[in-house]
């Protein structure tokens, strides 16, 4: 019921707007425009004037104001109303979605272990893995074993300008 009311509320005021439109372009099309109107009044001595306005305006102008502020005031609320409205739909479609994923999934089935692979000893390296099948703990290496340890690579860099190599870090 809320949904049918912000969306005929939208509606109307998009109406209204567009009937404020058009009547805003007819007013403006319709006035004359001043003699001394141009850029040296803007510039020149009249610039509060045509700032601000010298006195109250005729009717024609005055319709312009409030008819200008209206198009203002209606575009504002409408974005709103229409941002509003767009995130209270999402939330319904989503939750709608997700009422119908959990209703049409199936149960999970019980999750089954691929077969083990066997992987090739490497040589010079001592396996610590458990045999296929077996259960328990594995037994770490025995203290002060040493298996298979290697010495770091030293860094070579050599630099573009010159021919001999950088010193190892």
């Amino acid at each position: 019921m809320r949904k049918s009311i912000m969306e005929l509320a939208i509606g109307l005021l998009t109406l209204v707007l567009v009937i404020d439109s058009v009547f805003l372009m007819l007013l403006i099309l319709i006035q004359l425009p001043k003699k001394e109107a141009g850029l040296g009044l803007a510039f020149g001595a009249g610039a509060t004037d045509a700032l601000f306005g010298a006195g109250s305006g005729t009717a024609l102008s005055n319709l312009t104001k409030y008819s200008a502020g209206i198009f203002l005031l209606l575009s504002l609320t409408l974005s709103v109303m229409r941002t509003h409205h767009a995130k209270a739909s999402a939330r319904v479609i989503s939750t709608e979605l997700e009422r119908k994923a959990a209703a049409t999934a199936p149960a999970p089935a019980p999750a089954t272990l691929p077969p083990a692979v066997k992987l090739p000893a490497l040589p010079g390296v001592a396996s610590n893995l458990p045999a296929a099948g077996a259960t328990g703990t594995v037994a770490a290496p025995a203290a002060g074993a040493v298996t298979n340890v290697e010495a770091p690579l030293p860094v070579v860099t050599n630099n573009p300008g010159s021919s001999s190599p950088a010193p190892n870090r």
